[in-house]
């Protein structure tokens, strides 16, 4: 067999499932806490040692009662918490980009949040599928999420 035509295949066949998906709810993951440690490993890999996520005693006399985590911390557990793209043919799944990031809702130290994506964009790429899903972060407890974002993957085929 062709492995070319294979390819083609596989990719039209991804594309032809995923387009029916556009407009759903394709994930929802379980709620994930937060802890002061993640936030301190956050601090020290990105080399943002701000106060407000650190400091414990000033940060709760601060604006948000607590150290909060970075927002780029919130955007960065998108791809460990958020969903699992479970299709045979897909060999790997590569990030690809962002649009629209909003950063609405502190998010302390202790909080729980969850991914929730709704899939509304599907093209073919080079390599496979491209995908662009709104993602939503909630935060339990509060009417507002801590982060909305349209992310783009690509589902190499």
């Amino acid at each position: 067999m062709d492995p070319k035509k294979s390819e083609d295949d596989h990719r039209a066949g991804l594309l032809k499932l995923l387009g029916t998906r556009v407009g759903e709810e394709t994930a929802s993951g379980d709620w994930h806490t937060v802890t002061q440690a993640d936030i301190e490993k956050f601090a020290d890999a990105t080399r943002d040692h701000q106060w407000i996520h650190l400091d414990r005693e000033r940060a709760a006399k601060g604006p948000f009662g607590a150290t909060i985590a970075h927002g780029f911390m919130t955007l960065a557990l998108i791809p460990g918490i958020g969903p699992e793209y479970d299709y045979p043919e897909v060999k790997m799944v590569i990030n690809y980009g962002l649009d629209r990031v909003r950063f609405l809702s502190p998010v302390p130290a202790g909080s729980k949040v969850r991914v929730r994506c709704r899939l509304i964009g599907v093209v073919e790429a080079p390599q496979g599928v491209r995908l662009k899903e709104e993602v939503t972060i909630d935060l339990q407890g509060s009417d507002r999420p801590a982060c909305v974002a349209e992310t783009l993957v690509l589902l190499v085929a």
